[in-house]
């Protein structure tokens, strides 16, 4: 181990001398402090390579807005939940709820929660495990998965049917008193554990913390419908739809899509993670009934085939990706070839650590949930470039979409949903016969898309 060393004088001279040695130091830190480090940064010539025109592309409604919530993965689920019907019925747009998924997440996450403090009484308070589960209990992100298991259970429903709230545009203050709530609920039933009290009561307890859940989101989110009225009229005012339904109902009769038949596939070129294998996340999930998730880990470009498969079937695709990284968010371009930030300070920043070294070091994970709607493709039928519907309202980007080169795809693209068709038959099999190998809950592929 090196005997710790101090920054010196004579550090800090020589550091000052050879930043001023180079005018290119002056001159990034002229427009760095004026501007910001990725508006320096951007590459003019970079932006242009991003067209919003495509050799293949799905036709979407009019742009959603999650607004200030973390629900962005509720909204690309729904986004090719959507799209079907709007195909079908001839719409010229059409929007589910999302309040409605909401609603039923938070109730099953706080069970969710629940049940592993029941599970892990015997664990240290100041330990790992239990730290991690009090961190965030019930945030807004989460997982196709996880959506998956809440239309089967709940189903949805029009946006009409359930409309926004207050808490559900800007979801911080209910998370923060139901988290609040929760972690007090972990605190009694673990007192009542050492207490001596059986296992029966404790779950009774905790069946009647659930219902004081469901209490304080009907007063933020309001009921969810138990049946509705819809009356669809398609592009040339045709009332195409007029019926009564459940939510479940409406699902399986309007949506008419087999969630089973769509898996997660992730690329996690790490060495823990040996591709062509199967993966859980140990406590990841929220219906507990329904179990965790299920991930194939492939390399990116399998996952890319499968996307553009799927593109060409006329099917938008759901996918997870690190947004942030080389982002010009309000120009809504993910390029890597579009900002320069290493060129910028003169040594490795961006380039420091590859794709598996920044899964390791903790410097990138999955943040964002989308759906690619685009691509283009070369000369040899290899994608250039990705269009993507965002869920940031139509003011963002270009009319609410976003653009993704492949380049950037290669980087910081890290699952996507598609119908398990798409694979081979060896991939498939492993899929859906491998006992999978479990990560741990800190896991960097245990990541929820939740970036508002």
């Amino acid at each position: 181990m090196p005997t710790p060393q101090p920054v010196t004088a004579d550090d800090i001279a020589l550091a000052r001398d050879e930043f001023l040695a180079d005018r290119a130091n002056t001159v990034a830190k002229n427009a760095v402090t004026s501007s910001g480090i990725r508006a320096a940064a951007r590459v003019p010539e970079g932006v242009a390579a991003n067209p919003l025109t495509f050799d293949i592309e799905v036709k979407q409604g009019k742009r959603c807005d999650q607004q200030r919530s973390g629900r962005c993965w509720m909204f690309a689920s729904l986004n090719t939940m959507r799209y079907r019907i709007i195909q079908r019925y001839n719409l010229e747009t059409f929007e589910l709820s999302q309040a409605y998924p909401l609603f039923w997440d938070k109730l099953e996450k706080s069970n969710w929660f629940l049940e592993n403090i029941l599970d892990t009484l015997d664990e240290p308070l100041d330990g790992r495990l239990v730290a991690y589960l009090l961190t965030d209990p019930i945030g807004d992100g989460g997982q196709w998965d996880m959506f998956k298991s809440l239309v089967k259970k709940y189903g949805v429903c029009p946006k009409e049917a359930m409309p926004e709230t207050a808490c559900s545009r800007n979801t911080s203050e209910m998370d923060s008193y139901l988290t609040r709530y929760l972690r007090g609920a972990a605190k009694r039933l673990r007192e009542s554990a050492a207490a001596g009290v059986s296992a029966d009561d404790l779950a009774a307890l905790k069946r009647t913390m659930v219902g004081e859940v469901y209490r304080l989101l009907v007063t933020c989110l309001g009921e969810p419908p138990a049946r509705f009225d819809v009356r669809l009229r398609d592009r040339d005012h045709k009332l195409v739809l007029s019926d009564s339904f459940t939510p479940q109902e409406f699902f399986e009769h309007v949506v008419d899509m087999n969630v089973d038949d769509y898996v997660s596939l992730i690329s996690a070129p790490t060495a823990d993670k040996p591709f062509g294998h199967v993966y859980t996340v140990s406590r990841l999930g929220n219906v507990v009934e329904d179990g965790g998730v299920r991930y194939l880990n492939l390399p990116i470009e399998r996952l890319k085939q499968v996307a553009i498969a799927q593109l060409r079937d006329n099917l938008p695709v759901w996918f997870g990706c690190d947004v942030a990284q080389s982002y010009l968010r309000d120009e809504g371009i993910m390029d890597t070839a579009a900002l320069n930030v290493d060129a910028l300070f003169g040594f490795a920043v961006e380039d420091c650590m590859d794709r598996a070294e920044r899964l390791d070091y903790g410097e990138s994970l999955m943040t964002h949930a989308m759906v690619l709607e685009g691509v283009n493709l070369n000369a040899d039928g290899e994608p250039t470039l990705w269009k993507v519907e965002n869920s940031w309202g139509a003011d963002h980007g270009r009319d609410g979409f976003d653009t993704l080169s492949d380049a950037w795809f290669d980087e910081y693209v890290y699952q996507v949903v598609v119908d398990k068709k798409y694979l081979t038959d060896d991939e498939r099999a492993t899929y859906e016969t491998e006992e999978p190998r479990v990560l741990a809950p800190w896991d960097p592929m245990g990541s929820l898309a939740c970036v508002r």
